[in-house]
């Protein structure tokens, strides 16, 4: 019997990705991924996310290897088709803790919603979004008008995160980014770097005349009046990645980038 993991193979739809995975199909043996140990995903970083979200969706997780046949492939190991069990077996794992996303909107309806990367507040018209914050029970901002909001992991710190002047958190640092978008009123608040235990939340003061929507990685819910953001410690997720191209080095390497 072949003490080799069970592999699973994922990819995504565009033809870069398809090719790639015939011809893995065609060199490695595979299982369908409720019998893997490990998942094998091909794409970009929207793949991955996606991935890592059908996961938690099951609630069910083995750690993800990606392979990057999209744009930037921040999330992702070079693509490559062979020694691929000697890339599994040399590969560091990494564990990313998502967050939740309580949503209650201006019809009271609920919905919760994890997110790997940030969660993200956005204005839906031309007007600025008024937006009252709060940080475990205490009102720290009552009003920031803006076009949004957002609140990264670690793993999410380069992405939104980051185009929208926020820091990038090293992978590891058990803190969350709270980041301004666009912000009007205070014209010099930059946001926060806050414990990942802290517990967020934000109520949109004028929700009919300045509706918001929320965004929880790529799953959005309009005209929301409420939104508490947290850490769920219940559903880790892991990523491997050869050791070459560690997220951690990946993140930090991000700090000195011009």
């Amino acid at each position: 019997m072949s003490d080799l993991p069970r592999l699973a193979l994922l990819a995504s739809p565009t033809p870069p990705a398809q090719a790639a995975a015939s011809e893995l199909r065609a060199r490695y043996e595979w299982v369908e991924p409720e019998q893997a140990e490990i998942v094998v995903a091909l794409g970009g970083d929207g793949f991955m996310l996606q991935t890592l979200h059908t996961m938690l969706d099951r609630h069910r997780s083995q750690p993800v290897f990606g392979m990057n046949l999209g744009t930037v492939g921040f999330l992702m190991n070079e693509w490559g088709i062979d020694a691929l069990h000697d890339r599994l077996k040399r590969a560091r794992s990494f564990s990313v803790t998502p967050l939740r996303m309580d949503v209650e909107t201006v019809d009271g309806e609920l919905f919760s919603i994890p997110a790997i990367n940030e969660v993200s507040l956005l204005r839906e018209t031309r007007q600025t979004a008024w937006i009252e914050i709060a940080v475990d029970g205490r009102v720290v901002l009552p009003e920031l008008v803006c076009d949004g909001a957002l609140v990264a992991t670690p793993a999410g710190s380069t992405a939104y995160n980051l185009s929208a002047q926020g820091p990038i958190l090293p992978l590891g640092s058990a803190l969350l980014a709270l980041t301004p978008i666009s912000a009007f009123r205070p014209r010099r608040w930059r946001g926060a770097i806050l414990p990942e235990a802290s517990k967020l939340r934000f109520r949109v003061l004028d929700p009919n005349k300045r509706p918001v929507s929320a965004v929880a990685d790529q799953r959005e819910v309009r005209d929301v009046a409420t939104v508490t953001v947290a850490i769920d410690r219940s559903r880790p997720l892991n990523m491997l990645f050869d050791p070459e191209h560690a997220l951690d080095d990946r993140i930090a390497r991000e700090q000195f980038a011009v």
